[in-house]
């Protein structure tokens, strides 16, 4: 198509103008203060993809840290569905 060299320039500047997306992960306040309370003690994790045993040894808003057998596991907050501590 053959448009107007003016029209081109508008419609590339309207295109530039459009939010950009951003990618946003609500934080769950409470998830993070229960995760806080056993900091240092076992606990089983649930998760969308299972169960992990292990300690806790760091809490973040969006992640915690579990050691189990020497191993670290990041696990996202918004993914873990209970926590049950031992």
């Amino acid at each position: 198509m053959n448009y107007p060299m003016h029209q081109m320039n508008n419609q590339m500047h309207h295109a530039s103008q459009m939010p950009q997306c951003i990618m946003v992960y609500p934080v769950d306040p409470y998830v993070v203060e229960a995760l806080k309370s056993v900091l240092g003690k076992p606990v089983v994790l649930e998760t969308t993809r299972g169960a992990l045993n292990g300690c806790v040894i760091e809490v973040k808003p969006d992640h915690v840290v579990i050691e189990t057998r020497g191993r670290k596991f990041f696990v996202r907050i918004c993914e873990i569905v209970w926590i049950m501590p031992e």
